[in-house]
């Protein structure tokens, strides 16, 4: 996928309804994930998440740690997610939590990126 056809996904799926339980596969589908692959995410065969948040989390390993926080609870659930060993076992390059208010994302071990979302 290139940056114009990531971009629209993303447009779509921010104006979608929020789902905490779909949003971590949606997310990985706007960036091109195959089906293939959000198949085995979602019956557990390849997430490599341990996370033990209301919802759990997905692990892509050697991509994206995605978890869906309590409301107001984003930056803890993005902190939880960065010091979870699974994430750096995994080689995790990205962390993301959100609450579908607020969205926190960490590329590892340089930064966070916050935004509040709108709806």
């Amino acid at each position: 996928m290139n940056a114009v056809e990531i971009e629209e996904a993303i447009s779509r799926l921010a104006e979608q309804p929020f789902d905490a339980a779909e949003f971590p596969f949606a997310f990985l589908q706007a960036f091109g994930a195959k089906e293939t692959t959000l198949r085995k995410l979602r019956k557990g065969e390849s997430n490599k998440s341990d996370f033990t948040g209301p919802l759990g989390g997905v692990l892509q390993r050697d991509n994206i740690h995605i978890a869906v926080a309590a409301p107001g609870e984003v930056t803890s659930t993005l902190a939880a997610l960065r010091d979870n060993p699974a994430t750096a076992r995994w080689k995790a390059k990205f962390a993301l939590a959100t609450d579908g208010q607020t969205f926190e994302a960490e590329v590892s071990g340089i930064s966070t990126y916050g935004t509040e979302l709108m709806v």
